[in-house]
């Protein structure tokens, strides 16, 4: 590890062990990330001169006000597809003017499994002819590519990826689909779904989980339960989820269409929601003792606080400490923290995704 990767690190472990000091966890268990190629996503600007035109990112001066046009030829923290990508792709709409002209931003999604998306972003109205051009480039650097300009969408292939993960000794095949949320780090996210199955252990009872997305700890938690009922608001992730679940042949998940308030509601028989129906889901079937959470950057809200409390075992996710521990002061009346887990998911920023196993003290 090089000095500046290490240094980043340690100051990370430094800050969450004493942000968390006063819910007195067990030893923290640091998860490090590769040094470089980490990113399985970069969005550039394109920056157009007379003669010339380049990925382009902005910098802000000491006083934030300004802003000054860093050019960008590599970017090493990407995955090396990407980097791979850039010149060529580059060079490619240079060389044709339909494709050039008032491009505003260039969005890039790769996989481990190897297939890459490109988004090309455009000031301009996208007529019949970009398509053609742009068909031919896409099978000229074998990418998928999206084309967007205000309000219309070309998707000339698909708006999706299919990733693949190993957990442990099983690969699971993921839909990413370009517009919605998938980790950014796919090695540490592989890291993360194995701390989170080891914390489930081996369970002869159900899994509720709250915010499961496109299923990407949904599938490998899977195996650690006898049934999983999984909830998302989100639509597309939903389809994802449910193309997700099918392509792995994994036959004990129901994914169900509600944000973590509905269900809750639901859960406390408040109110009878006819997309449970619909989808024959009866919540009163499963027998849960463990709860996954991995919620937004804004944390969990209170009614979903009291909700998880009631179960034996919490499985939590955070991508932001303060929200984590905000939530961990009303967790730590009913649960006490027996695992936990930081992910350098984001290095050289100061964001961490750590985890935590509560369970019922």
């Amino acid at each position: 590890m090089t000095s500046s990767y290490q240094q980043q690190l340690d100051a990370k472990v430094e800050r969450i062990s004493a942000q968390f000091a006063e819910f007195n966890p067990p030893s923290l268990e640091v998860f490090n990330s590769p040094e470089q190629n980490f990113r399985m996503r970069a969005e550039f600007r394109i920056w157009h001169t007379e003669d010339d035109m380049f990925y382009a990112m902005f910098e802000r001066n000491e006083d934030d006000k300004q802003k000054t046009v860093v050019r960008i030829d590599e970017f090493p923290i990407a995955d090396q597809s990407i980097n791979d990508l850039m010149p060529k792709l580059l060079a490619a709409l240079k060389a044709n003017p339909i494709l050039e002209s008032r491009l505003f931003e260039a969005h890039f999604l790769a996989t481990l499994s190897g297939e890459v998306l490109v988004s090309l972003i455009y000031h301009r109205k996208l007529e019949q002819e970009w398509e053609v051009a742009a068909k031919a480039l896409a099978e000229q650097l074998n990418i998928k590519l999206i084309g967007r300009s205000r309000g219309v969408k070309f998707v000339l292939s698909d708006e999706y990826v299919v990733e693949e993960l190993q957990v442990f000794d099983r690969t699971y095949k993921y839909k990413q689909i370009e517009s919605s949320f998938t980790q950014p780090n796919a090695q540490v996210c592989q890291k993360m779904l194995e701390w989170a199955c080891n914390a489930a252990e081996q369970s002869d009872k159900d899994l509720l989980e709250l915010y499961c997305g496109n299923g990407n700890f949904t599938l490998p938690l899977a195996t650690k339960f006898k049934r999983v009922l999984a909830t998302e608001l989100a639509k597309s992730s939903v389809y994802a989820a449910q193309w997700n679940i099918e392509q792995n042949h994994i036959d004990n998940i129901q994914v169900a269409r509600l944000s973590a308030e509905d269900f809750t509601q639901a859960y406390n028989g408040e109110r009878e929601f006819r997309r449970l129906q619909e989808a024959n889901i009866d919540i009163s079937s499963y027998d849960f003792d463990t709860v996954f959470v991995d919620p937004p950057r804004a944390g969990i809200d209170d009614e979903t606080l009291k909700l998880i409390q009631r179960f034996e075992r919490i499985i939590y996710i955070s991508c932001n400490p303060d929200t984590l521990q905000d939530n961990l002061k009303i967790l730590s009346q009913t649960h006490k923290i027996t695992k936990f887990a930081m992910f350098d998911q984001f290095p050289y920023t100061h964001h961490v995704e750590s985890g935590v196993l509560l369970e019922k003290i």
